[in-house]
């Protein structure tokens, strides 16, 4: 059996990529979106989920590219000058791993974005991390330590099969994926062990921000058995602090494509939120 959840990450960072994800689930392959709680078009976003209530949210926590929910002066060390996340990611993560006082900062702005969350009355379908930060060890235990409380079920874990993406174009790995594969693996094995649900396998890494229709159609074509997340960044254009680079309306036009559509059909896939999957 093949099931297939496809995410829109980053909801509710404009009304751009807001105007799309209900688009694509309106009338496109889209089942699922990741709120950002904080974003500046997070209420717009959680108005109109409310009001699409087969569309599953989870939560997409932020703790690099961004700003806290949290006042800046309660989470120091987690931000610039400025009051944004610090970008420096490996030195961000040492200072979370090595240092108490981090640690407590970071546990403070996790909670306070499940809290945001709950508060928007939305069922909570997975969580998982901008730029998948969770990925670090100490982050993932605060995850599963406070998520628990806020009714975590689900967690995106990203690894993804290479040879099924070579079906579809040639692909040799990057480098990237190889450093990250034992996390990630760790991660599952900890996630598996607390009883969270994570996929099979997880597509949108190698083509991040290039997933056109010929490659999400060639992924459907090729999706393994069992539960897969296929994810995406969906806009109807750029908007402030978008990714340099990224083919946001390409990736909206690929989950419309009447093409996609008819793969998903045509191979009998089906196709929800981790909600509808993933039960106990």
């Amino acid at each position: 059996m093949k099931q297939l959840v496809v995410t829109a990450d980053d909801f509710g960072a404009a009304r751009a990529v807001n105007d799309a994800v209900l688009e694509a689930h309106a009338d496109g392959i889209l089942t699922a979106a990741s709120l950002m709680v904080g974003g500046a078009s997070a209420a717009d976003a959680v108005a109109r989920a409310r009001a699409a209530p087969s569309l599953r949210v989870g939560l997409h926590l932020v703790l690099v590219d961004g700003r806290p929910v949290l006042p800046p002066a309660q989470v120091p060390d987690l931000v610039d000058a400025g009051g944004n996340f610090r970008n420096d990611m490996a030195r961000a993560g040492a200072a979370m791993f090595f240092r108490p006082s981090v640690r407590r900062q970071l546990e403070a702005e996790i909670a306070a974005q499940f809290q945001a969350f709950r508060a928007t009355g939305l069922p909570l379908d997975h969580v998982n991390a901008h730029k998948h930060f969770h990925l670090h060890p100490t982050i993932a235990a605060a995850m599963l330590a406070i998520g628990r409380d806020y009714g975590l079920k689900a967690v995106r874990v990203p690894l993804e099969p290479a040879a099924a993406l070579a079906r579809v174009e040639p692909y040799r790995g990057s480098v990237v994926a190889a450093v990250t594969r034992p996390f990630a693996r760790a991660l599952r094995r900890r996630f598996a062990r607390a009883g969270i649900a994570s996929p099979d396998a997880v597509f949108g890494l190698a083509w991040s921000g290039a997933m056109t229709a010929p490659r999400l159609k060639g992924i459907v074509q090729n999706l393994p058995d069992g539960l897969s997340e296929i994810y995406l960044h969906p806009a109807t254009g750029s908007y402030a602090g978008a990714a340099p680079g990224y083919r946001y309306n390409e990736e909206r036009a690929a989950l419309l494509d009447s093409g996609v559509i008819a793969a998903a059909k045509s191979h009998n896939i089906l196709l929800g939120g981790f909600e509808d999957f993933c039960h106990g």
